[in-house]
């Protein structure tokens, strides 16, 4: 299986977005959406406007990553937007007592991937007892609420140690990383395990976004 490039949307021109997202549907796998509520995270980026604009023009899955509390009222409109995959954060549940597991199968009961994520301080085995019920696992490379930031060296590790232990339970659920990925730590993100990468930055800075989603492919 070929790594999968996400490239977040936040680092995206938004007085250009269907240039952006013709380029994306050309060159990526997925298109990865921010969203965040000011609450969770220290920041608010953009709700179902963007999303309802950009789900017509997209031709590729999108993904997306619920940074807010009570992500729960939220599943079923971001799957009739025709959303892939879908995570929430960890925290978010842990804060409101929710049960992880229970949340993870009622995104899957939408026909959709199911995906937990946390950040960089959240002890890696907190989510040891979700991995048979997620799709997928986003593993925060940064801290959760800004694009921008200076990947965190120690995610590779981890990586490396949920691969582990995804084998050691016999399950195939998928690992992706989020935050500072570029072309420098990719081959070590998936050398670690990992087969989705959120890029974005390194994507929308670059003088050739198209050439730099092929080069973090690898």
């Amino acid at each position: 299986m070929h790594t999968k490039i996400a490239p977040s949307l936040l680092a995206a021109d938004f007085l250009n977005l269907g240039k952006d997202i013709t380029m994306l549907n050309e060159n990526a796998d997925l298109i990865h959406l921010d969203i965040m509520d000011g609450i969770l995270v220290p920041n608010i980026s953009f709700g179902f406007s963007v999303v309802d604009a950009l789900a017509p023009m997209a031709s590729i899955p999108t993904d997306a990553h619920l940074m807010i509390v009570h992500p729960e009222n939220y599943f079923e409109r971001f799957a009739s937007k025709g959303v892939s995959m879908l995570s929430f954060h960890l925290e978010a549940a842990l804060m409101q007592n929710s049960d992880p597991s229970e949340l993870l199968s009622r995104i899957k009961a939408l026909g959709i991937s199911a995906g937990l994520a946390f950040n960089p301080d959240i002890p890696l085995e907190s989510c040891f007892p979700y991995l048979k019920d997620a799709d997928f696992i986003l593993v925060m490379s940064v801290f959760a609420g800004f694009g921008g930031q200076k990947f965190i060296p120690e995610t590779i590790s981890r990586v490396k140690a949920l691969k582990s232990e995804i084998e050691r339970q016999g399950l195939s659920c998928a690992i992706e990383v989020d935050g500072g990925v570029n072309q420098e730590n990719a081959p070590l993100l998936v050398e670690a395990g990992a087969g989705i990468l959120v890029a974005g930055s390194s994507v929308f800075k670059s003088s050739d976004p198209g050439a730099t989603i092929k080069a973090l492919r690898g």
